[in-house]
């Protein structure tokens, strides 16, 4: 499927397009162009390395939300086999934007969830653009228990630009839903393995993101509130939405220095979506190799690991100016 391009992308994308047609008018035999192609894809190359490995904040952001990204249900697919979807909370209904079941990852048991986007309108709709309501986190923690029942670790893919804010939600509890989930996923007994793969927002990432290990890809954001939230709150003006996204310091190198999260993925050149067999390779290696770290771990040990560390985010220390000498 071709790539569609974003907006800073576009000397890339003509550049490309400049040398699809020279190599139509070589292949036609009347004339060859092989010098100048190779120079070209010389210069294409150089042109990739510079613009992808100097994005902005703001420019990373839009890679998060490409319409091509893949989105959990294709790493499911490409990671795991003998993948079985459970529906409902047993309360109210399915919600269809968070999504999850049991599956087998190179033939070990595990419970996978995620938030789900559609890829065009009619799907959209159907998974409320990757905003899930009360119910899908009632689900969640649902499919939590039964994993920590029987075993299974999870592995979790987080993709939403934030629960969704409806009267309906707010009716059936969306506030005590995420909160509640916050407090119990602390004490689910497996080993959690959360993964941002797109976008990380607000508390609709925070309601599935308590784990003992989180990933972010190289081009996917985690922050308490999206760009052009932020702008509008503080400058009443959503089209500074670029300079809200330096400030929040959301980008996967942020969050590490951080110390937020615990491993960077590195996406193929230009985004997931240019090579996502490549992308769902380094996936399952994590997940393969977090489910190793972890096989030794006795619950209570794991229990007491994940407390610990997300005790220690927002800690820092204060020092006091040095008082002059006389």
């Amino acid at each position: 499927m071709q790539a569609t391009p974003l907006d800073f992308e576009k000397p890339v994308v003509e550049l490309e397009a400049r040398i699809q047609e020279m190599k139509k008018l070589s292949a036609g035999g009347k004339v060859s162009l092989q010098p100048e192609i190779a120079a070209l894809e010389e210069k294409l190359a150089q042109l990739r390395h510079e613009l992808y490995s100097g994005l902005t904040p703001w420019q990373r952001v839009q890679l998060a939300r490409h319409p091509q990204r893949p989105y959990t249900l294709d790493y499911i697919r490409a990671t795991m086999t003998d993948f079985v979807e459970l529906h409902g909370d047993r309360l109210y209904g399915d919600d269809k934007a968070l999504i999850g079941g049991m599956a087998k990852l190179d033939g070990r048991p595990v419970m996978v969830l995620g938030h789900q986007k559609g890829r065009d309108t009619k799907e959209n709709l159907m998974r409320n653009f990757g905003s899930a309501h009360p119910e899908g986190y009632r689900k969640a923690l649902r499919l939590m228990r039964l994993a920590a029942k029987f075993h299974l670790p999870l592995l979790i893919f987080i993709d939403t630009p934030g629960a969704y804010p409806g009267i309906g939600a707010e009716e059936r509890g969306q506030a005590h839903s995420i909160a509640y989930n916050l407090r119990e996923m602390v004490q689910v007994a497996v080993p959690i393995l959360c993964m941002v793969i797109g976008e990380g927002g607000s508390g609709g990432a925070l309601g599935i993101g308590i784990g003992d290990r989180i990933c972010v890809l190289e081009n996917a954001y985690y922050s308490v509130i999206s760009p052009e939230g932020c702008a509008a709150i503080l400058w009443k003006d959503r089209k500074r939405a670029p300079e809200a996204a330096a400030a929040l310091q959301m980008t996967a190198k942020d969050l590490l220095r951080l110390g937020l999260i615990d491993e960077i993925i590195e996406e193929p050149l230009g985004g997931a979506h240019r090579d996502p067999e490549l992308l769902a390779r380094r996936l399952k290696e994590t997940m393969l190799r977090f489910l190793q770290e972890m096989a030794a771990m006795t619950p209570e040990a794991l229990l007491r690991r994940r407390y610990d560390r997300f005790r220690k985010i927002g800690v820092y220390e204060e020092q006091r100016p040095l008082e002059p000498t006389a």
